[in-house]
Order: structure tokens, then sequence, then C-alpha cells
């Protein structure tokens, strides 16, 4: 996500866009109380409160109102927040690192424990590359600034390829998949559930997932603005965040058949997904900030953002130490 200092021309005509049809960019004022906007993907705990409504039950006590708007993938969703149209949302690792490097003002809240199989790097089936060193020199098509980019300079560097060495070409899960399909790219580093149908739907072979490379959190973010002005809404939403943790954990079947509705997708394919994801929502902590400073500070050293960042600013306020 490069919309300010360092932004590609084209993700600045987007952000343009974006603040045009909302009537300003930047730091927008929190929305009123009695409106929760959530940004969400097709995965993760998020898909799961909404389709259950046990969110809408709890805040309508309180008078808030929760809308909902889906993006296909991290980046987009924290363009959103950047600009004022959610307060709170869901990402991987990346996504907050490249957006806080752009300045957008916002906060980590909570995040879920790592499911480092929820992501890969995967190949046609047909391909005669067997290992992540083979990549050398081929296209490997990615979402820019996703939880997957860390993944695959991760991947590279512990096979011995530079990040300098392959082609990458950054395009959003559904072009990527188109891509992939049609042979365009050697190679596709995408996350669940859009593994998982690569791999049950068209076979696709995984070089490498992201066991024993990286942990893959999922994070929830919120616009400062809005969980300054508005803490018992957040603390609200990270409570039953955890309810539904605990019960996702207990039915995996369960939870494949809600995504499957969700997400337009067979259940045998969620039911993958679902199984490689991992269920226990927490607040922030610093063993978990540290993490993120790792990976921001990788990204600084490769220039993928513009300037290094203290991802500790983006606390409010500082992180308890992990129990």
């Amino acid at each position: 996500m490069k919309f300010l200092k360092g932004t590609s021309r084209h993700g600045i005509a987007a952000l343009a866009i974006a603040a045009t049809l909302l009537g300003g960019a930047g730091a927008a004022e929190p929305a009123p109380a009695a409106t929760l906007r959530v940004g969400y993907q097709k995965y993760g705990t998020l898909i799961l409160l909404k389709a259950r409504g046990t969110l809408e039950k709890r805040l309508a006590a309180q008078g808030v109102e929760v809308r909902w708007t889906e993006f296909p993938a991290g980046p987009q969703l924290l363009e959103g927040l950047n600009v004022g149209s959610i307060d709170f949302g869901t990402v991987g690792e990346a996504p907050p690192i490249f957006a806080q490097a752009a300045g957008a003002n916002l906060v980590y809240i909570g995040n879920e424990p790592p499911s480092p199989a929820a992501e890969a790097i995967i190949v046609p089936s047909g391909s005669p590359i067997k290992s992540v060193a083979e990549l050398k020199g081929k296209r490997v098509v990615l979402n820019k600034g996703s939880n997957v980019h860390y993944l695959l300079v991760r991947a590279l560097e512990k096979a011995g390829i530079r990040y300098q060495d392959i082609q990458t070409v950054f395009l959003p899960p559904a072009d990527a998949r188109a891509a992939f399909e049609r042979g365009a790219v050697d190679a596709w580093a995408i996350w669940d559930p859009f593994l998982a149908a690569a791999q049950g739907q068209l076979g696709a072979r995984v070089l490498v997932d992201g066991t024993g490379i990286v942990k893959n959190h999922q994070f929830y973010l919120a616009a400062r603005p809005y969980a300054q002005a508005h803490p018992e809404v957040v603390k609200a939403v990270m409570e039953e965040l955890r309810k539904i943790d605990d019960w996702g954990r207990s039915n995996p079947h369960e939870v494949a058949s809600f995504l499957s509705a969700q997400v337009g997708l067979d259940v045998s394919i969620t039911d993958v997904a679902a199984r490689r994801y991992s269920f226990g929502a927490t607040p922030i902590t610093d063993d978990v900030i540290a993490e993120q400073q790792r990976i921001a500070d990788v990204f600084s050293d490769l220039k993928l953002i513009p300037a290094p960042i203290i991802v500790r600013d983006a606390t409010l306020p500082a992180p308890t130490a992990q129990r």
C-alpha cells in the first residue's frame, strides 16, 4: 500500500479518486458512535462474525448500527480506513506496515494466533519448478503489501535468492488467479481461502507454505480517531470476536459451512481453509509488536517502504507484556 510518499502514480490516482468520492482524504473525522463501519475480507473471524449477526445484536443495545464493506485484500482495506470509509478491519502482517509507512492514522487493537500454513507460494500442477530456489528469474504474482509479501521475501532469503532476482507482478487475488491460470506467471504467493481454492480447483502445487518461515498473524486495526472517541465500541467488537473464536475452535466444520455460504466456494475447500486457521483473538502485546517491527525493518532494508517506521507508534496506548 503506497499512497503517499513513494507511491506509484497509479496508487496516488486511486487514492485521489477515493478521497474525492468520500469528500476528503487523509485523517478523517471519526464516524458518529451510532455507526461502526467494518471492513472485512473473505477470510478470518470477522466474516464469521458478520455471518452470525451477533455484533449487530450486541451493539444495537448501545444504539450503534454496524455497516460492513468487503475488500479484496488488506492493502485496499487499509486504504479505505485511511480515507475514512471504514472504522475497523482485519488484515495480515504486512498491510499495516505499508500503511503506517505511508502515514495512515491507524492503531493495532488485537490479533489472532499464528496461522503459517494458511499462506503459501504455489505453482501450476504441471510446472517444472520444484523448489523456491528455482524461482530465480521467474514471474511471481502477489498482492503488493499483503501478508504474502513477507512470506515471499523470507522464503527467497531462506533459499539463497535475492528478492531482486525474481520478477514480481502485483495484482489483487482475482486478477492474480486469472494470470496464474492462463500461465502468464510462474508462481503465485497467496493466502486462504484463495490458496485452498487453487489447490482444490486447479490442482496447484505448494512450493512452500509459511511453516517455519513466518508466523502469519491476522490483525485487528482501527482508525485512531475512532478508537480514541469510541473505546466502548471497539471493546465490544473484540469481546464478540473472542466469542466467535471460541465457537470456531470447537466447530471447524460449521465454520467451513459458514465460510462456504459467504465466499461462494464448495465446503470441501472452505473446510481445508478453516482447519489451517488459528482461532483466539487477543489484545496486542509487546511480543507481537516486536515481531511486526522485525517485518517492518526487513521491508525498510529492501526499500519496499519509503522510510523506517516504529510499529509501537501505532498502538493505543502502550501494549501490555505477554503473560
